[in-house]
């Protein structure tokens, strides 16, 4: 199912360059089945006209508060009867300052006065601006009123200068409004993650690897935000981009990873080993890349430690989560790993069914049984995931 199905949604865009991204934003929350009302200041009309936002949204759009295609005169009011949130993005200086002192003026500001649902804004302007105590009061204030606040970032700005104030990107804001439905099942609780491969050197230029893109972990990263955890991710090399929210630890070898969880798990109440460590490495690397001579190459291997299982058996040890990506016999070896580590639950998938994809298909094993999930989106797959293992935690499974 879209991440956004059955939502209703007023998407509102103010002036700014950054009115350019409301337009994907707005593309990409009709993808995510969600209907969108699009609300424009008149300054944002300058910037993107409220035909592109028709074309996009399918709906009429919505400029003036007088408007006669409202037959009650009440469109401030009317448009969010019945919204499940109200997001404003771009979010200018301006507009953030009639926010937090209460000012209805125009139709979009009228509307978030005379709302019952969240208002969430994304915040975009200069550097100076956003900086200014001004600004900054008008957020803390907003934040106090229950405004959800989506960044800024920092970056290069249209003025040509570089630094906090612009606007977060449609994905990332997509994916903070996705996630702000989601049931905070996870609510106060601190979750480890390892995602990716691991690259074990064999000399300057060469190693062993192996074909995990690390989309299931991250997916179960994001998962895990928007059920209300603190996650803290330790990847391996992989080019995903982290969950706005998520901090990520980067490493490449098995011995880097195994440091860095065993640095932070006595701090975390889930563990969820998702990375494909590789279970050997070189015994020795070579410092200079190899030259080849014709003749076969032995290369003598050292054991990787077990991440997971040493976590496992840890005196206090976290809720522990293992994956088995088997080529066959998935449910003999998954079980066999479940129990082999005394795990709470392993999640097995074929290799030939999710390695690298998009979508992906898996069955959770846990003591009461097998429970298959998908085919999905692997963000479905790691939502069910999560709420799997939320159940356990509260006793009402596994």
């Amino acid at each position: 199912m879209a991440e956004l199905s059955g939502k209703r949604l007023v998407l509102g865009v103010t002036g700014g360059i950054a009115a350019y991204k409301a337009a994907e934003l707005a593309r990409l929350f009709v993808k995510g089945g969600a209907r969108v009302d699009a609300v424009l200041t008149e300054s944002g009309t300058h910037f993107v006209g409220p035909a592109t936002f028709q074309a996009l949204t399918g709906n009429p759009v919505w400029t003036d508060q007088w408007d006669a295609r409202m037959a009650d005169g009440m469109a401030h009011i009317d448009l969010t009867r019945g919204a499940d949130a109200i997001i404003v993005a771009p979010a200018s200086a301006n507009f953030l300052a009639r926010l937090a002192h209460g000012l209805a003026d125009d139709l979009l500001s009228t509307l978030c006065l005379a709302r019952d649902c969240p208002l969430i804004v994304a915040p975009a302007m200069n550097r100076q601006m956003w900086a200014h105590p001004a600004t900054q009061r008008n957020k803390s204030q907003l934040l106090q009123d229950g405004v959800i606040v989506l960044g800024p970032a920092s970056g290069d700005q249209a003025c040509g200068e570089t630094g906090m104030g612009r606007m977060l990107e449609a994905a990332d804001i997509h994916d903070a409004v996705a996630g702000f439905f989601q049931p905070k099942v996870w609510a106060g609780r601190r979750v480890l993650l390892t995602a990716g491969p691991t690259f074990e050197a064999l000399d300057a230029v060469r190693g062993l690897t192996n074909l995990s893109s690390g989309k299931m972990g991250f997916a179960l990263a994001r998962a895990a935000r928007d059920a209300g955890a603190e996650v803290i991710l330790v990847s391996g090399p992989v080019t995903q981009p982290t969950p706005a929210g998520v901090m990520r630890v980067d490493v490449t070898s098995a011995l880097e990873m195994h440091a860095a969880v065993m640095q932070r798990v006595a701090a975390c109440d889930i563990f969820i080993g998702v990375a494909a460590v590789a279970d050997y490495r070189p015994a020795a690397a070579v410092a200079e890349k190899i030259k080849k001579d014709g003749k076969p190459l032995q290369i003598a291997l050292a054991p990787n430690a077990d991440i997971l299982a040493e976590v496992a058996a840890r005196p206090n040890p976290p809720f522990c989560v293992g994956f088995a990506a088997e080529s066959r016999d998935l449910e003999k070896y998954a079980e066999d790993k479940r129990q082999k580590k005394k795990l709470a639950l392993v999640v097995g998938n074929l290799v030939q069914d999710a390695l690298g994809g998009d979508d992906s298909a898996v069955i959770l094993f846990d003591a009461r049984g097998r429970h298959p999930l998908g085919p999905a989106p692997k963000i479905d797959i790691a939502r069910g995931i999560v709420t799997h293992i939320g159940a356990m935690l509260d006793g009402n499974g596994g």
